[in-house]
């Protein structure tokens, strides 16, 4: 499995060179990837991480949080990034291109936070998982829009749902996880910048 940035500061968490939040993250996503969610206990994520049980509910409630946050700092990172690129003056063309290259990048860059939050997402209370896909429909709807402004300016066909654009392209995205390696042929920016160019291509009318 490719180790996510964040997982690769595991070590440094755990020697308690990080600040709390970040050390309990970096040794949640460890064990959770090594044990599961479910076999993992506050109990091992405090003592790996070097803190108090009281420092750990200082900044999430329950494990559930931690899950949670594993995944959603990735998708706010990825939303403002996504805004700036969407709100830019650039060609809308190149706006969503940008978008979609973006997106790639920053998931195979943190793909082990991502896959193991999948694997266990089924397992959080029903507010946090209604929170999840609030977040990532908000993702979504962002990237449609532009396709809508590019197919009503005559950018993009219009004989394609953008509906089914999107569900099409963020489905190969969220792939990436049973095939790209960080040691594989391609980089994430390479994929990602072939994947946007699969999107555009498919888009041209």
């Amino acid at each position: 499995m490719a180790r996510s940035a964040n997982a690769r500061t595991s070590n440094a968490a755990e020697a308690g060179t990080e600040p709390v939040p970040q050390r309990l993250l970096a040794v949640a996503t460890r064990l959770f990837a090594e044990q599961g969610f479910e076999a993992t206990s506050v109990q091992q994520i405090v003592d790996a991480a070097g803190v108090t049980k009281g420092a750990m509910y200082h900044y999430f409630g329950s494990k559930d949080d931690l899950l949670y946050e594993i995944y959603a700092r990735v998708l706010r990172d990825q939303q403002a990034r996504l805004d700036v690129a969407a709100d830019s003056d650039s060609p809308v063309r190149e706006r969503l291109h940008s978008a979609a290259s973006d997106v790639v990048a920053t998931t195979a860059a943190n793909l082990e936070d991502t896959i193991i939050f999948f694997r266990s997402m089924h397992l959080l209370h029903a507010d946090k998982q209604a929170e999840v896909r609030a977040e990532r429909r908000r993702y979504h709807e962002r990237v449609r829009g532009l396709i809508e402004e590019g197919q009503t300016t005559g950018v993009f066909r219009t004989d394609k749902s953008a509906d089914l654009v999107v569900d099409y392209f963020f489905g190969a995205v969220h792939h990436l996880g049973t095939w790209f390696r960080e040691d594989g042929k391609l980089t994430g920016k390479e994929v990602g910048e072939q994947f946007a160019d699969l999107l555009l291509d498919s888009l041209r009318p």
